[in-house]
């Protein structure tokens, strides 16, 4: 970029909000780096575990798999409970990079870098002057943030995400249902954003601020779903493969709420579960979903609110909870709220952010961290 342009750039509202995200987040990649790096050597008595090794952790060598030889391993029946979208994206990456891990950790950084300029410019849109900063302060502090570092799907996820909720706010639905698809390639929280989109329209048409003829791009999103359900039933005969496969490869299906919150109370509070502490976070992050939902339908913010909920009502309706505070970070109505308030982002900042450097500890360790 020309000098003249690049100093243009950075006066404008959208630019300076582009650029202190992305200061933000490459700031935060640096210290997650180096946090991680010390940490190993530490805990390992002074012995390098390795640079990459060390984020090759639980479901990223799930996805390498995929990347590297499809869904067909008999040894694995979990293996169609993960979206194609990653996968897709580390086998081509790879090809470039020559290593599996490298090509997660880079995807995971562009993408995330991405997520946060969306972030930042969606809260500076809908919050007071210097939301957008705060905004992704919020994101990047929160505890499970390790998996936006990681080759997890949640940075590549939000990068489609939040430029499709932008988007939409804007009333160019045409784009946000094409990033939307992005995201239903990625995650089956692709369906929950293609409903709230649904909705999202629904309310701009009865304001007047939206065409009947734009609705029709909402169908893309389900499409990527679509697809890869047809895949799935050409090569296993079974239709909710990605169903089957969190019952088969992960012991989870649909029950009661109660029922779910009970299992999950009860390894909370088993000393001879090594779980224990990570079934108490789930529980704290289940307790703020369904507070966030309550809070969104308060404010009659109907878009979110379908966004939120129904992953809430999804991740609270299995037989354990497992991952919710990941999920989280895919909540982002949750990160512009507290992008509202300066000093309610200090008092999140304080109890999230020492829980966040323990979460960087535990899962380049190789235990679970959620």
């Amino acid at each position: 970029m020309p000098y003249g342009a690049e100093n243009a750039f950075r006066r404008s509202p959208s630019g300076r909000v582009i650029a202190e995200a992305l200061g933000v987040w490459l700031l935060s990649r640096l210290g997650v780096a180096l946090l991680a790096a010390g940490g190993a050597w530490f805990l390992n008595l002074g012995r390098d575990t390795g640079h990459l090794e060390r984020w090759m952790r639980w479901d990223a060598v799930h996805f390498v798999t995929i990347a590297r030889d499809g869904y067909a391993d008999p040894a694995d029946p979990g293996l169609p409970a993960f979206f194609p979208g990653l996968p897709l994206a580390l086998r081509a990456v790879h090809a470039v990079v020559g290593d599996w891990t490298a090509a997660g950790l880079l995807i995971s950084l562009v993408a995330g870098a991405v997520a946060v300029c969306a972030l930042a410019l969606l809260a500076e849109r809908e919050g007071p002057p210097g939301s957008g900063r705060r905004a992704v302060t919020a994101l990047l502090l929160a505890p499970p943030a390790v998996f936006l570092f990681a080759g997890y799907t949640e940075a590549l996820f939000l990068a489609f995400a939040l430029p499709a909720w932008l988007l939409a706010r804007r009333g160019r639905w045409a784009a946000a249902a094409g990033c939307a698809a992005g995201a239903s390639c990625v995650r089956v929280t692709g369906l929950f954003l293609a409903v709230a989109l649904v909705v999202e329209f629904g309310l701009a048409w009865r304001r007047g601020e939206a065409r009947v003829r734009s609705g029709g791009w909402l169908v893309v999103p389900f499409l990527p779903l679509a697809g890869y359900s047809l895949y799935q039933w050409t090569r296993t005969g079974d239709w909710l493969a990605w169903q089957t496969a969190q019952r088969l490869g992960w012991g989870r299906e649909l029950v009661w709420p109660w029922e779910a919150w009970r299992t999950t109370w009860a390894g909370a509070w088993d000393v001879d579960n090594a779980f224990t502490w990570a079934f108490r976070g789930e529980l704290a992050a289940a307790v703020l979903g369904v507070a966030l939902t309550c809070w969104l339908a308060r404010r009659r913010d109907w878009g979110a609110f379908a966004y939120v909920g129904l992953q809430v009502a999804a991740l609270v309706t299995s037989t354990f909870y497992m991952s919710i505070p990941r999920a989280a970070l895919l909540w982002f109505p949750l990160w512009l709220l507290l992008a509202r308030d300066r000093r309610r982002l200090v008092v999140y900042a304080w109890v999230a952010g020492p829980l966040m450097a323990l979460h960087v500890l535990v899962f380049t360790n190789h235990l679970w961290a959620g």
